[in-house]
């Protein structure tokens, strides 16, 4: 589709002129909005500096709606590929910055590709602390690891895995996170995202069409069950953590016998999932020979009290369960695991085949890392930190925000801020906050359908930095009153 627009006072810098091709493919439209303003910027289709069209008029011209255009612009502004000005057109970015696609495991809300792309005063969710990431630690294990390396291990990497490495992870998830299983159980695997690839198409090969996913929820774990062969099908949140009976509902229309949750705490939403809702879907899954994907997520960080053990520990022979060190370390780290119910470990396994391994030396690291109590005192501290730090927001947001409502537990690196009736559309103030160098996420962002109207933000604290709390939140609370103005 080509969209032309002409600058009135004929300067032709501000002429736009692209081929933007949403196509059929897999997820949401604003997702591959993103991705074609991108594709076009890039190839040099589009100069820089040039304007693009309001709002308004690409959505009509593209057939989706406002919230689309506005909140992809939004994204592609706080990326640095384009450049907004209040009282100006949106334009591509002088030197636009951050070209490449962002990988399917980037954080949730996050679209840099790399860190010198991440805006100066970070809102946005799902990012850890990468300042207090443990560099030094890391490479004490490695070199550890790589000095009493054998022969042997030096080798090509085990389909599932290093057995230290398992062992490792096994242990640590036994401790933490009272997951039940040996060493056998473990796959370790580049991270949450590739686990759940090999989890899709395992499920498919088993004949599965359809998996139930929350609604709103992480969209990246969604997509990959779309490009291995399943359709998402929608389950409602609440304030009890996903609504089992709908769930049981939903499964009986579709015949849906797989289900993709997050009951220690719940992306976007902040819940966590009710005991009678967890012995629920267990029974549920038992009943109707359905598998429970659970993604641990940030379930290490809980503030108020000890975190819930892991659903996984109620039924290990129902219930495969992800995590990653990408949220208590760093996503740069690439290293997750999937701890498997027997019955699902070949084929796993088998989905696997064409994935490579993550490197044994990552591997042997990991399990130094975690041997040595390393990882341990990483959570410990940071636990600490995120605390503190959230507090240290809500503080501000009671001052600089009053009448805005903050949801979801004291847990994770991230909470929702409600504006409160008769505030501003949430993409304008996500795209007034991006010109302030500051990045948040509309709700909307995470929605399987993305509602016609919110005042919800995704609110994340887990990279900002402590110094730049007071100064991150002023500029979002200028940033609502602006939008409100506009």
């Amino acid at each position: 589709m080509t969209v032309d627009q002409t600058n009135p006072t004929g300067e032709a810098a501000l002429a736009w002129e692209a081929l933007l091709d949403l196509g059929p493919g897999p997820g949401p439209r604003v997702a591959r909005l993103e991705r074609a303003v991108r594709d076009a910027v890039r190839a040099g289709r589009v100069p820089v500096g040039a304007a693009l069209p309001p709002s308004r008029q690409l959505a009509e011209t593209l057939g989706v709606s406002r919230w689309v255009v506005t909140e992809a612009y939004g994204q592609l502004v706080a990326e640095g590929v384009l450049e907004a000005r209040t009282g100006s057109a949106t334009r591509v970015a002088t030197a636009p910055a951050a070209l490449v696609v962002p990988e399917p495991t980037r954080a949730p809300g996050t679209g840099a590709a790399h860190a010198a792309a991440r805006p100066g005063h970070d809102l946005a969710p799902g990012v850890p602390d990468l300042r207090h990431a443990p560099r030094d630690a890391w490479a004490r294990a490695t070199r550890e690891a790589l000095a009493t390396a054998t022969n042997d291990d030096l080798g090509a990497p085990a389909p599932s895995g290093h057995p230290a490495a398992r062992a490792a992870v096994a242990g640590h998830l036994h401790r933490a996170r009272v997951v039940a299983g040996g060493d056998e159980a473990v796959v370790v695997t580049h991270g949450a995202t590739s686990g759940m690839a090999r989890v899709a198409s395992a499920l498919v090969d088993a004949g599965h069409t359809h998996v139930l996913v929350e609604d709103p929820s992480w969209p990246v774990l969604r997509d990959v069950a779309v490009r291995a062969g399943l359709e998402p099908v929608p389950v409602p949140v609440d304030a009890d953590g996903v609504d089992v009976d709908a769930l049981v509902r939903a499964a009986r229309r579709t015949g849906a016998r797989a289900a993709l949750l997050t009951p220690a705490h719940q992306f976007p939403t902040g819940t966590a999932l009710a005991p009678e809702r967890r012995e629920a879907v267990v029974a549920w899954a038992r009943d109707v020979d359905a598998l429970l994907v659970e993604d641990d997520y940030d379930a290490e960080f809980r503030y108020d009290r000890r975190p819930v053990a892991a659903l996984q520990g109620l039924a290990p022979e129902r219930v495969v369960l992800l995590g990653s060190l990408s949220k208590t370390l760093s996503p740069a780290f690439g290293l997750g695991w999937a701890v498997v119910p027997e019955r699902w470990r070949e084929a796993v396994a088998r989905a696997g085949r064409w994935a490579p391994a993550p490197s044994t030396v990552d591997q042997l690291a990991l399990a130094r890392f975690v041997a040595s109590g390393a990882y341990d005192r990483h959570l410990r501290a940071a636990r600490r930190r995120y605390r503190h730090r959230r507090d240290a927001v809500l503080a501000a947001l009671a001052r600089e925000l009053p009448g805005t409502g903050v949801r979801g537990l004291a847990a994770g690196m991230h909470a929702l801020l409600d504006l409160g009736p008769g505030a501003p559309d949430a993409a304008h103030v996500v795209r007034e906050a991006a010109t302030r160098d500051v990045a948040v996420v509309d709700l909307r962002r995470y929605q399987v359908s993305p509602a016609a109207r919110s005042t919800t933000l995704v609110l994340g604290y887990g990279n900002l930095a402590d110094a730049r709390v007071d100064r991150a939140v002023a500029l979002l609370a200028a940033s609502v009153r602006a939008a409100q103005a506009a």
